[in-house]
């Protein structure tokens, strides 16, 4: 990966316009808001919302486009498109001399309109005069050539849990900050400190993962304070360097997370796993967005410090294409493999389909291939799906159906429905999911598709189907509910097996050749109902109230496990943090 650092420098010298920004940050409401008014509103917006993070400057259009050009605006749409401009407003055309609006370059909004004024940029008088100038930022500096916002971060939670004397905890701390030069150039880097302790179910996939579910290295941790002696400790960051190459071409390297899809889950590439070293490429021009990634995995997890970890790599693009301003399609392939520590060079060429480069270097890499699409109708619904091939054989699937093992597949289906029956800011969204066995995994158990362990696309791995439904509600300007059910189904391996779901065993441990199905092993099904109840006390400070039920009933009475608390939190700009598998 040093060379990609070489690449990086090099491509320095390249003229641009500039066209991309720095990311939304992890769970900003900011993306919430961009998802719904893409179905709402009648816009033919820039931004593909099957590619996240999104762009802060892309939040930002969103917001100036609907105020200039629709009228149906509620009151609290305006307060949410208020919030993402508060969150974003580096990129509202602003003097950076004197703080005070101007058209800038990219600007949509004829600021002749004192109100659209008054809405897209709110000062403050600061604490101690340098603090909090305005609602988002703790200190923001503002001047031509350069912009910097930091900000600190926090996240606190305290649950009681049915039938255990340990409470669920999580303490965690942490500052980020984001900032340009020359509107060419963006930086991002947060870094954050956790002690917690985590609800049974979470512990056990820990101690089989030896890795915390998106943020891998832990040590032990124990409070006298909290009475706890199974918690965990650990350090985790993101950062990366931006550059603009050109007016439709921008490029990161650093460290972070994707999401390819428009669902709650992704089959193709989530951000369930950790943070991992990347250089990524988005090609932005008429319909199309082209995203591509080259980056450096972990084969294993941290567990047994002070030790090198071995290394994979992965090669990854996504094609969307927009056919019109509701209707999307894009193609994805992705490639893991094991080179000694050393990066495949072919999987470099960003347009090439990776399985012409593998059968041409003589290997037997770990290619993905898939399809996502989404259709926004009715200016209520979208409609969403994936598809996700991993190895067929039209003859084995389709002609002669015998379960071969090598069939391996998975889709998505889901719904949403904004404004549900005529109700401002009231959301449901329906979703399934369906993996089948040895779905991910691969002869060569470092070539598989995860990194320190853990799943690069569902958290299930494989072998499994479950079904999603979601119901958001804005009741007031400030309060924020959501509720969340899943019901799943699955089939697992006991001790000396390997029926599937583990897509970090080699799938040359299977069991059989033939008669493989959904749920083989020892199957297994239950539920998750959560809900949480928010409200923001300022900007991006919540109070929190939630609620957590998940049970799980096995052929196996060794695998029941039944888990239910009821809890509170203090977040200050940090997501909501879900452990939902």
């Amino acid at each position: 990966m040093k060379r990609l650092s070489i690449l990086f420098l090099l491509s320095l010298n390249i003229g641009f316009l500039f066209s991309q920004s720095a990311n939304l940050s992890d769970g900003s409401m900011s993306t919430y808001f961009m998802d719904r008014y893409e179905i709402i509103a009648n816009h033919n917006f820039d931004f593909h919302s099957s590619i996240r993070p999104y762009l802060r400057e892309d939040a930002v259009r969103v917001g100036e486009r609907l105020l200039i050009s629709d009228s149906l605006l509620t009151s609290l749409d305006k307060r949410n498109i208020q919030y993402i401009f508060n969150e974003n407003n580096e990129w509202l055309g602003i003097d950076k001399t004197d703080i005070t609006l101007i058209g800038g370059k990219n600007s949509e909004v004829s600021l002749n309109d004192a109100s659209i004024q008054h809405l897209k940029f709110k000062r403050r008088k600061p604490l101690l005069k340098h603090f909090y100038k305005t609602p988002a930022n703790l200190f923001e500096v503002n001047t031509k050539d350069f912009h910097f916002r930091a900000n600190p971060m926090l996240n606190l939670g305290y649950a009681n849990a049915q039938n255990d004397a340990q409470p669920v905890f999580l303490n965690q701390r942490g500052v980020e900050f984001r900032g340009g030069v020359d509107d060419r150039i963006f930086f991002y880097s947060n870094i954050t400190e956790s002690q917690a302790r985590f609800a049974d179910y979470v512990t056990q996939r820990i101690r089989k993962d030896r890795a915390v579910p998106g943020a891998g290295l832990y040590k032990i941790y124990s409070s006298s304070v909290f009475d706890i002696t199974d918690g965990f400790d650990y350090l985790n960051a993101q950062a990366y360097l931006g550059f603009n190459i050109s007016k439709h071409v921008g490029m990161q390297l650093g460290h972070g997370k994707h999401f390819i899809g428009n669902g709650y889950r992704s089959l193709l590439l989530s951000d369930w796993a950790n943070n991992y070293y990347h250089l990524k490429f988005n090609w932005r021009v008429w319909r199309f967005q082209l995203q591509n990634i080259f980056a450096e995995l972990s084969a294993q997890s941290g567990a047994g410090r002070d030790r090198l970890l071995p290394k994979k790599y992965m090669a990854s693009h996504y094609l969307d294409y927009k056919v019109n301003k509701n209707l999307s399609f894009g193609f994805f392939e992705t490639v893991i493999f094991n080179r000694n520590n050393q990066f495949e060079f072919q999987y470099f060429n960003p347009v090439i389909l990776y399985r012409t480069v593998e059968q041409s270097i003589g290997s037997a890499d770990n290619i993905l291939i898939g399809l996502n699409g989404k259709w926004n109708f009715l200016n209520r619904f979208q409609v969403y799906g994936q598809l996700a091939l991993d190895e067929f054989k039209f003859d084995e699937l389709i002609l002669d159906n015998q379960g071969w093992w090598a069939n391996k597949y998975g889709y998505q289906l889901g719904l949403k429905y904004v404004d549900a029956f005529g109700i401002d800011q009231l959301d449901f969204q329906f979703e399934t999911n369906t993996v089948t066995p040895y779905t991910y995994s691969h002869g060569d158990s470092s070539s598989v598709y995860s990194h320190f362990d853990q799943p690069l696309a569902h958290p299930m791995g494989a072998n499994f189907q479950e079904f999603i439904g979601i119901i958001k509600y804005q009741p007031l300007k400030n309060l924020f509910i959501e509720l969340r059910a899943i019901s799943f189904k699955g089939g697992e391996s006991e001790q000396g097996t390997n029926w599937g779901e583990n897509i970090n065993i080699s799938n040359f441990s299977r069991e059989q050749n033939y008669g493989n199905e959904l749920f083989q092993g020892t199957s297994f099904d239950g539920f998750i109902l959560s809900g949480t109840a928010s409200y923001q006390i300022f900007h991006n400070c919540f109070a929190d109230l939630t609620f957590y039920q998940r049970k799980k009933n096995s052929v196996n009475d060794n695998f029941d496990l039944n888990t239910f608390y009821i809890g509170g939190g203090f977040r200050l700009n940090s997501g909501l943090l879900r452990m939902d598998f």
